[in-house]
């Protein structure tokens, strides 16, 4: 009698192990498939997933991370703009003067609450550069959209597997 119980708690761990690989790679799978088939990139959209997975304590909290991964987006296109202003007059410098304000902005966040996901700050903006997109509101709306995308899968893939460790 005690055999059959402690058979299928041998099992149950490795199941849940490969479950939860499972349910991660579906829900990637389908987000990838979504962002491509909405003209969106999927390295863009896997940001807001990871960005997610930086603080996924509950839904809120995933708002308030994809909320700082905008924010990042933004100040990227604003950094782009200011470089393009500052170049002219001080060459190289210009990079350094917009990287220390930029940071110093980033690094100061970490005092407001519902804006102290560093990381997610720095993914954002890491996204804005890598799109090479133009420093504009239907660009930032395209990646925070897309970023928006990855969140979302992120939250849906933590609450699944949440529903499998239950049973």
């Amino acid at each position: 009698m005690t055999s059959m119980p402690a058979t299928a708690s041998r099992w149950k761990a490795p199941l849940v192990f490969l479950g939860f690989g499972a349910i991660a790679a579906a829900v990637a799978s389908t987000a990838a498939f979504t962002s491509l088939h909405l003209g969106l990139a999927p390295w863009a959209m896997f940001v807001g997933w990871v960005a997610y997975f930086t603080r996924p304590i509950s839904g809120r909290q995933g708002v308030y991370t994809w909320l700082c991964l905008l924010c990042g987006l933004l100040l990227g296109a604003l950094a782009v703009l200011a470089l393009r202003e500052l170049m002219p007059m001080m060459g190289p410098f210009a990079l350094a003067l917009v990287v220390f304000v930029v940071a110093m902005v980033v690094v100061s966040m970490r005092a407001i609450r519902i804006l102290d996901n560093i990381p997610a700050w720095f993914l954002g903006l890491i996204a804005f550069f890598a799109a090479h997109v133009e420093p504009s509101l239907g660009g930032l709306a395209e990646l925070g959209g897309t970023g928006a995308l990855g969140s979302a899968a992120g939250w849906i893939s933590q609450r699944l597997q949440a529903l499998l460790t239950r049973h």
